[in-house]
């Protein structure tokens, strides 16, 4: 759903992207990487079908997902 396909449960179009808000300490499905509040957070982004509801959760970019290889192999 991320890249635009469609819904794998129902085959809907219309995807809702919600972001995460950095403002927000609990924002979100974070994962985080260090024990220091904040600093080690990585935002899990959810992708949502507006037709039957099926969430699909990802890491955006490159960057977070090499710090997540990192910290947990």
């Amino acid at each position: 759903m991320k890249t635009g396909t469609p819904c794998p449960k129902c085959g809907g179009c219309r995807i809702i992207r919600i972001p995460d808000n950095p403002r927000r300490h609990a924002s979100g499905n974070n994962i985080y990487t260090t024990t220091a509040t904040l600093l080690g957070k990585i935002p899990v982004i959810r992708y949502v079908c507006g037709d039957c509801g099926y969430v699909e959760n990802w890491v955006d970019t490159r960057r977070d997902l090499e710090k997540l290889k990192e910290t947990f192999g």
